[in-house]
């Protein structure tokens, strides 16, 4: 008696055969990268980029680089550190204004607290100040406010009204709903339960958002010199201007030392109100480092102080 053998279904793999990959899947990643590569052509080619371009472009980034090595001078940090201070004066006006008014922006834009005819029309004002780029919000004022600082300063604060107000909004959007229900229970009114129930609950993601925007407006700070809105782009421009790249690198150095510093400060304090617990200290940190990063830490701190002592010194030069 023969037996008969059962050939498998279509689809189905024969035995001590690989299953067949699926057509669809393969067919959804082509799509999606020819979807990704073929934009990507077609904007390279409204660009005008060729390929001798894009080869000779490291030497040319590199021919530059070479001459913004910075100049050191007393003269130059004494020059360039008044308009860093300024750029961060004017970012921390600017975050300021812009958590200010946000703040209570973002209970009327926020859906769970405010009914629909109200948060709705908030939010699009909201969307409408975040879409107008901060350069463009300063040469708006500068016929109003003239150049300096203070225009500055208000470009910032608007356009960090939307952005904060938006982000703001969908922190409170997020509350748990518990604490609210306790407080209207006792009989507390709108008042009371945004007092009490809400504002707790938010003010910890708020008030890093709020920081984390301060960093943002630090680099804007910088761009908004330009046009004249104060801040370091404005010695950097004049630099620029004359073909003084070695005091361009100089500015650019200081500004970079700068924002590195501020974002390390402020990122610590963002995790430390997030988590609410305080980071280990600097002994306890420094005993479960590996002996090499001992050593490295060692070493940039000793450059890290000799660099500011060696900016404080240039700084006490006279011109």
């Amino acid at each position: 008696m023969t037996e008969e053998v059962l050939e498998p279904r279509t689809g189905e793999a024969r035995p001590g055969e690989r299953p067949k990959q699926p057509v669809g899947p393969r067919v959804f990643r082509a799509a999606i990268t020819f979807a990704i590569v073929l934009p990507v052509l077609w904007s390279a080619a409204g660009l005008e980029v060729s390929l001798d371009r894009l080869l000779s472009a490291p030497g040319d980034i590199w021919a530059i680089v070479r001459q913004l090595v910075p100049e050191l001078s007393a003269e130059a940090i004494q020059r360039a550190m008044p308009k860093v201070l300024e750029s961060i004066y004017i970012a921390w006006i600017g975050t300021m204004i812009g958590a200010f008014f946000s703040f209570p922006l973002a209970f009327f834009a926020a859906k769970n607290v405010s009914p629909t005819y109200i948060n709705a029309g908030i939010r699009q004002v909201l969307n409408m100040i975040r879409a107008v780029p901060e350069l463009l919000v300063a040469m708006v004022l500068i016929p109003v406010t003239g150049l300096g600082a203070w225009t500055g300063a208000l470009a910032l604060g608007i356009h960090s009204i939307g952005t904060l107000g938006k982000l703001s909004s969908e922190v409170i959007e997020g509350i748990d709903e518990g604490p609210v229900e306790a407080v209207a229970a006792a009989g507390g009114g709108f008042i009371s339960r945004m007092r009490f129930a809400v504002v707790p609950q938010v003010m910890p993601s708020i008030v890093a958002y709020w920081l984390y925007r301060f960093e943002i407006n630090i680099r804007a700070s910088a761009v908004l010199g330009v046009v004249g809105a104060g801040g370091i782009g404005a010695e950097l421009v004049s630099q620029l201007r004359f073909r003084d790249f070695a005091r361009a690198g100089t500015v650019l150095f200081i500004t970079i030392v700068t924002v590195l510093a501020v974002d390390t400060i402020s990122a610590k304090i963002r995790r430390r109100i997030i988590s609410g617990h305080p980071e280990p200290g600097p002994v306890a940190a420094w005993r479960r480092y590996q002996p090499w990063l001992k050593v490295a830490m060692i070493v940039f701190l000793l450059v890290a102080i000799a660099f500011i002592a060696f900016i404080m010194y240039q700084l006490e030069q006279p011109i």
